[in-house]
């Protein structure tokens, strides 16, 4: 499914010529991914846009809408407890990247929540980093804003590759 999102995100990250669910359905499949991880994809898009829009109005290549009534946004002093099931799906090592990214002041609460969100419809248990990673990309675009250079270098970057000093 992470391989089909990559390559959504790689090709349509514009926006603007985003195609309805159907259309892009062909075309992952005339790519060559399986059906069942295009499914997979694609219901788990269809989710990010619901969650993306629940929470502020989605600003990407969807139509806006109201907030949902359950979503009430986190006050600047408020602190994020995750529940049991959250800390067994996420692990602690992407616990720990959510947390980094948050202090770093790169991703704000709604968009950590619509994260958390999309992260716990993901397979994996726990959920592996570089999944983790493209999941973050993915809200950044259904937020309809694009990761300032360096995140964006972090979110793409191969950890296998680095060296240590």
């Amino acid at each position: 499914m992470f391989e089909v999102l990559v390559f959504v995100y790689e090709n349509y990250y514009a926006g603007e010529n985003y195609p309805e669910p159907a259309l892009l359905e062909r075309r992952l499949n005339a790519v060559g991914f399986a059906s069942d991880e295009i499914e997979d994809a694609l219901a788990w898009l269809q989710g990010l846009n619901t969650a993306a829009r629940g929470s502020h109005g989605f600003a990407g290549p969807r139509p806006q809408t109201p907030p949902e009534p359950w979503f009430r946004a986190p006050q600047p002093t408020s602190i994020r407890f995750y529940s049991p099931a959250e800390q067994r799906h996420l692990g602690t090592q992407c616990l720990g990247y959510l947390s980094f990214l948050e202090s770093a002041g790169v991703l704000p609460a709604p968009m950590r929540e619509v994260v958390v969100d999309r992260a716990m419809a993901a397979p994996g248990n726990p959920v592996t980093l570089d999944d983790l990673k493209t999941m973050v990309l993915m809200v950044f675009w259904s937020f309809g804003q694009e990761p300032d250079a360096l995140l964006l270098d972090e979110l793409c970057d191969d950890s296998e590759d680095r060296l240590a000093h």
